[in-house]
């Protein structure tokens, strides 16, 4: 047995599960273990991408002792069209503080 952690993050809270799941265990099979598809149904795990301490992992991706799988939410806003955007209207991002 290998000692893993699930997480999934909202906006205003977090929830992180403690779980111990089998050598050989799957990304996808201890999500599928720790119930937290239950609790949070608007989880499409088919769509969602998952990681590894903030790296991409696939599904099927055998897990290690520690891992943290991290279970990701889509982008409200793609970042590129916001600064798109934001250069279209005429505003200036700032970098850093102060005037120069």
């Amino acid at each position: 047995m290998i000692d893993i952690e699930v997480v999934y993050a909202l906006p205003d809270k977090q929830t992180l599960l403690k779980q111990q799941v089998a050598d050989g265990t799957t990304a996808l099979d201890a999500i599928k273990a720790s119930g937290i598809l239950n609790k949070y149904p608007e989880i499409d795990i088919a769509t969602s991408k998952l990681g590894i301490f903030g790296k991409l992992i696939k599904p099927d991706t055998v897990l290690r002792e520690k891992d943290r799988i991290e279970i990701y939410r889509p982008l409200i806003a793609d970042p590129k069209e916001v600064r798109r955007k934001r250069a279209e209207e005429g505003k200036v991002m700032k970098k850093g503080g102060g005037d120069l």
